[in-house]
């Protein structure tokens, strides 16, 4: 049964069990304690807390989910995958354990003619709570099961809660008997792997209070609703019914396996240590087909960072396993083949998947070109020196001068007995972080604020009355302050606090909109209001310092919006849809905004492109957010259920989390139509200007449109405008004569560069003459060893001259050394050297005890001191002599 299959059995059986079948989320989600949807539950976690009313009593879905923490283990053994889809079935307040257990049950062992998966009813086991005699019983009940197949277990196993104070309660564990051939026998308690589990039944009927660890805290007491929450592992469940041994092997990641086996020339199986690369390369690959289909892009940071990580362990692994020419975009064809039928937006958006995944190789490549020698070298100097610790000075060296990222580097290193520093690393790259972050934290001085008191506050108060979109002042009462320490009563002169009011017109930051500015004002009190937020769902909280007076607990107070700050915000906002709009008119729909940024003034815009935008393009995309402008398209505002959005082509952001109905913004209809909280101008011309300031690169495959809106635009043109003046002064020539004159600057600088070439050049050719001309005869082949100094195209430019001038009728092979910081061997071998069964790869890795790869023809190595290269070149003679069997 394939994998789709098993997907749509599980959510039509619930569905027509009065089941609302619910669209998986997508993988980056807004939980700020999570960078992506780890488990099936987390998009229904408001609901199974209390948080949020939930909109249905029972809930069906197929979740993607991403788990990292052990993706060293990725490959190594068979149970880790970093993605992963969970099949859940919940319940709010609804039926409990009987039913949970009876559906369980049913699914798994119902008839495949019937809907269901027929596994064997005598092979399952399950697992309770040692204190869950009424499970115990519905086991015995429901599924008939004797009470050898019923294991009892503890808090460690099976008793769920989510880490911190809320929900909690027993679990139960179905677990499927593969038989001998993968284990002892005994149950989940003997062999898990031969045991294996394939869907877990939590029971949430208690609440926890504070403590740490799994079993350090106190059970409150029952919950006034009880709640269910299962996860059945689609990957597993897809593993015993295809009959394979793992989930490596299913039909929604074997093909990737195969494909990067048959580009490596490798058969899976034949090599244990093989086949650790080619499952990483299997589970990665499909990993970042879903993250990147889901909006995630490669980056330095949080989401992007893990993306980045993920691509590069595939391209090296390949590298590993013997491919060393570029491989992803094959690799995610084949992933996009398999993951389409139950995931058709890989299929859609595959051609920006492409392009981002190669854009991304491509830089890695590089990377792993030059932080690999700077590495090595390190490596040797520790080793030289009697040490086993790489510097964290110099694990950062390679992380921010050569792009190289910390997990590689730690995997590199210990492949050759090296630890890394990895808190000496940590520390720099704290450093590093807070200089970045130093202007944010002086604007946002007063700190973070007890999440837990505020909690608090929305349980009492319910969600902030949020009239953002209404109106720029209200009069509010304060319902709470909250300092760093906790809730305070006052905040006197100077201090900083979180606010919060029953009402507020003041937008939170959100979508990629700065918040608002402005302040309180009451009898006895003036405060500004430098930051708002929403730190949990439903409640705003505005950052004040108090300037005058008193606020306190309870006080009335005035609201009001900085207009004119208000005014850019808009201008802002809606220039960043006007030039997304026209982004995708000149470039195409593949040119999806991947994130942005806008506040009174500036834009920016990411977007998946490789290569930079040509001056022409730039000034199109500019002209057409402009005409745009011109037109005075008008902002329209609509509210409607998500599929309705998606009907008429609305646009969404893939990190944001939607509810029932969304509010489409659109700005000349069809032309411009995005799903957006934010605040927009009433017609386009209102915008007043887009001027372009930068496009740039952050990241492989990623660029970055920054543009001055409104007043700033023009101010930004006048400032060109001086610019411009100044340099035509300088030139001595007049602005429409500026081109021609930079341009005759130019070439004279490109001559001279020439000239020094050329110079160069003829030095080097004088140079392979007199060296072709000492050739010595080895076993009847002419050899040449020599150093150079320059780069390693210096060297490889040598070798190859001084090849083309020995005997074309002999074997004749030329071996340059390049001194310096990075040593670099190359060795090249001419047409009658191959003929006789020279090979320059061969030579190389013989000389350098492994390294180097290349062609017969020439090849290279390096990453050695150069005292190795002195007796690499030293033992040429006798390698070339054994090769040709002397």
């Amino acid at each position: 049964m394939r994998t789709a299959d098993i997907r749509t059995r599980f959510l039509d059986f619930f569905a027509e069990r009065g089941h609302t079948v619910v669209p998986s989320a997508p993988l980056p989600t807004p939980d700020p304690t999570l960078l992506f949807v780890n488990a099936g539950m987390v998009p229904f976690k408001p609901y199974l807390t209390g948080e949020v009313a939930p909109p249905w009593q029972r809930a069906a879905s197929v979740q993607k989910c991403v788990r990292t923490l052990d993706i060293e283990e990725v490959g190594r053994t068979t149970r880790h995958g970093s993605f992963f889809q969970m099949n859940g079935n919940f319940s709010f307040g609804d039926y409990f354990k009987e039913e949970a257990i009876a559906y369980a049950w049913d699914l798994s062992t119902r008839p495949v003619a019937d809907g269901g998966y027929a596994l064997d009813p005598a092979k399952i086991w399950v697992t309770v709570h040692h204190s869950d005699d009424e499970a115990r019983g519905l086991w015995r009940r429901v599924a008939e099961l004797p009470d050898e197949r019923i294991v009892t277990r503890g808090d460690e196993d099976n008793f769920w809660h989510m880490g911190v104070p809320g929900p909690c309660g027993p679990s139960s564990e179905l677990y499927y008997d593969r038989g001998p051939r993968f284990g002892r026998e005994g149950g989940p308690e003997a062999d898990e792997d031969r045991y294996m589990e394939f869907w877990n039944l939590v029971f949430m009927q208690y609440e926890r209070g504070e403590g740490s660890g799994k079993t350090g805290f106190p059970v409150l007491g029952e919950l006034p609703r009880r709640n269910i929450d299962t996860g059945m592992g689609l990957e597993r469940m897809a593993a015993l019914l295809q009959g394979v041994d793992n989930l490596y092997e299913i039909d929604e990641t074997r093909p990737v396996l195969d494909r990067a086996a048959d580009l490596a020339g490798v058969r899976y199986g034949a090599d244990p240590a093989a086949d650790v690369h080619l499952r990483v390369v299997a589970d990665h690959v499909r990993t970042a087909l879903m993250l990147l289909a889901d909006g995630t892009a490669p980056g330095n940071e949080g989401r992007g960072y893990v993306l980045r990580r993920i691509l590069r362990r595939a391209v090296r692994s390949m590298r590993q396993l013997g491919h060393e020419d570029p491989a992803l975009t094959d690799l995610l064809a084949v992933a996009r083949t398999c993951m389409a039928p139950s995931y058709p937006e890989v299929a859609e958006a595959y051609d920006r998947i492409a392009d981002q995944a190669a854009g991304e190789e491509d830089a890695f490549r590089a990377t792993l070109k030059q932080g690999t020698t700077v590495l090595d070298t390190a490596v040797t100097k520790v080793k030289a020196g009697g040490g086993r610790q790489l510097p964290g000075a110099q694990a950062f060296l390679l992380h921010d001068t050569y792009g190289f990222p910390i997990d590689l580097t730690l995997e590199m290193a210990a492949e050759q007995g090296v630890e890394v520093d990895r808190e000496g690393f940590t520390a720099l790259m704290r450093e590093q972080r807070e200089r970045a972050r130093a202007d944010a934290r002086a604007r946002k001085s007063g700190g973070a604020v007890d999440t837990s008191a505020l909690r608090s506050v929305l349980d009492e108060h319910g969600p902030t009355d949020w009239r953002a979109w209404d109106t720029l002042t209200t009069d509010s009462r304060v319902l709470a302050l909250v300092a760093p320490a906790g809730p305070v009563p006052v905040a006197r002169e100077g201090e900083i606090v979180g606010a919060v009011l029953d009402r507020t017109p003041f937008y939170a930051e959100s979508g990629g909109q700065d918040s608002d500015a402005g302040g309180l004002s009451g009898s006895s009190v003036e405060a500004d209001v430098l930051d708002v937020q929403r730190p949990l769902p439903g409640l705003v909280v505005h950052q004040v310092r108090v300037t005058a007076g008193e606020l306190a607990v309870g006080d009335t107070v005035r609201a009001a919006v900085d207009p004119e700050w208000r005014l850019g915000a808009r201008q802002a906002h809606s220039g960043t849809h006007v030039l997304h709009a026209a982004l995708r008119e000149i470039l195409g729909p593949t040119a999806l905004q991947a994130g942005s940024y806008n506040r009174p003034g500036y834009l920016r815009l990411d977007f998946p492109w490789r290569g930079g935008l040509s001056a022409t393009v730039r000034s199109e995309v500019e002209e057409a957010a402009n005409r745009a402008l011109r037109r005075d398209l008008p902002v329209h505002v609509r509210w409607m259920t998500l599929p309705e959005a998606k009907e008429i082509g609305a646009l969404a952001l893939f990190d944001e989390t939607y509810g029932e109905q969304v509010r489409v913004v659109e700005i000349g209809g069809a032309w411009s139509r995005e799903l957006c909280g934010g605040t927009h101008v009433e017609h386009a011309a209102q915008v007043g200007l887009v001027a372009l300031t930068a496009e740039s690169s952050v990241g492989a495959g990623m660029r970055r449109l920054e543009a001055a809106v409104g007043i700033e635009g023009f101010g930004h043109l006048a400032r060109e405008r001086d610019l411009v003046a100044r340099i035509a002064e300088q030139v001595q020539a007049p602005r429409a004569e500026l081109p021609d004159r930079v341009a005759q600057l130019l070439d004279r600088l490109k001559a001279a560069d020439r000239e020094n070439q050329r110079l160069r050049q003829s030095a080097l050719a004088a140079r392979a003459a007199e060296l072709a001309g000492r050739a010595v005869d080895v076993a009847g082949a002419s050899v040449v060893t020599a150093t150079t100094d320059g780069d390693a195209g210096a060297a490889r430019t040598l070798a190859l001259d001084v090849r083309g001038r020995l005997p074309s009728g002999r074997p004749g092979v030329a071996a340059v050394a390049l001194t310096g910081d990075k040593p670099v061997l190359v060795v090249a071998v001419n047409e009658a050297g191959r003929a006789a069964g020279l090979s320059a790869s061969t030579l190389v890795k013989r000389l350098l005890g492994g390294r180097g790869g290349g062609s017969d023809e020439v090849a290279q190595g390096g990453g050695v001191t150069p005292e190795r290269l002195d007796a690499a070149l030293a033992g040429l003679a006798g390698a070339v002599r054994e090769e040709l069997g002397e």
